[in-house]
C-alpha cells in the first residue's frame, strides 16, 4: 500500500487497520520531508529463523562483563524514541502516537537493556499471534541492542513464536542468522504463526 494525500492518516493508523496490515506482512514507514506514512510490503522479506538462530560466540563471552539488566515492557515511550534519535528516522511524531495506541492494546513490546538505571539500547516490535514484527533498535553504548536482540531471540524461542520478521538484511542481523525468504515463503510461516495463540 501506498501513501496518498488524499488518504486519512488516522484512520489508516487505527489500531485495528494496523493490526490488520501488519498481519498480511506490510509495514509503516513515514517520508522525512513529507510525513506521509505509506505501508510497505517487499517481495524479499529478512526474518532471523526461530529454530536456527545464532548468538555470536563474542557476543556470548561479552555481555555478561556489560552488567546490563535486561527489562521487557517497562519503557515504551524511550525506547522508540532512543530509535527515532537520529539524523534521518522514518519514526515520525504521528507513527510514535499510532504506537502508543497499540501498546495500550498489547500488541506493541520492548526488550530494554539497562545500566546503573538508566536506558542504554533496547528494541521494540510488534506481537500477533505466533508472529513478532521487529521494527527497530537502538543503542547508546557498545553491545546494548545485540543484548537486547539476544534476549528476545531466547524469549521468543521459550514462548513458541513462529516467525520473528525483522524486515530488511543488515551485517547486524546478519550474525544473528537472518536470511532473506520469498513471500510465499514468508506468508506460509505468518499462516503456521497465526494458528497458534502466543503471549509475550
Amino acid at each position: 500500500m501506498t501513501g496518498r494525500k488524499n488518504i486519512d492518516q488516522s484512520e489508516l493508523l487505527s489500531p485495528n487497520n494496523m493490526i490488520r496490515l501488519y498481519a498480511n506482512g506490510a509495514f509503516p514507514m513515514a517520508d522525512e520531508e513529507s510525513g506521509l506514512i505509506n505501508w510497505y510490503m517487499p517481495e524479499i522479506r529478512t526474518i532471523i529463523p526461530l529454530d536456527d538462530y545464532n548468538i555470536p560466540r563474542s557476543l556470548r563471552k561479552e555481555l555478561p562483563a556489560k552488567g546490563f539488566e535486561i527489562k521487557y515492557d517497562s519503557d515504551f515511550l524511550a525506547v522508540v524514541k532512543g530509535c527515532a534519535n537520529r539524523k534521518k528516522t522514518w519514526i515520525s511524531d504521528e507513527l510514535i502516537e499510532a504506537y502508543l495506541r497499540l501498546e495500550k492494546l498489547g500488541f506493541v513490546h520492548t526488550v530494554e537493556a539497562w545500566l546503573n538505571n538508566k536506558l542504554v539500547g533496547g528494541l521494540y516490535g510488534i506481537s500477533f499471534r505466533g508472529a513478532f514484527f521487529g521494527e527497530s533498535m537502538f543503542s547508546v553504548i557498545p553491545q546494548a541492542s545485540k543484548a537486547a536482540l539476544a534476549n528476545l531471540l531466547q524469549h521468543l524461542t521459550e514462548k513458541k513464536f513462529v516467525v520473528l520478521d525483522v524486515q530488511y538484511m543488515t551485517e547486524h542481523l546478519k550474525m544473528f542468522g537472518a536470511k532473506e525468504i520469498s513471500f510465499e515463503e514468508y506468508t506460509a510461516l505468518l499462516d503456521k504463526a497465526y494458528r497458534i495463540e502466543c503471549k509475550f
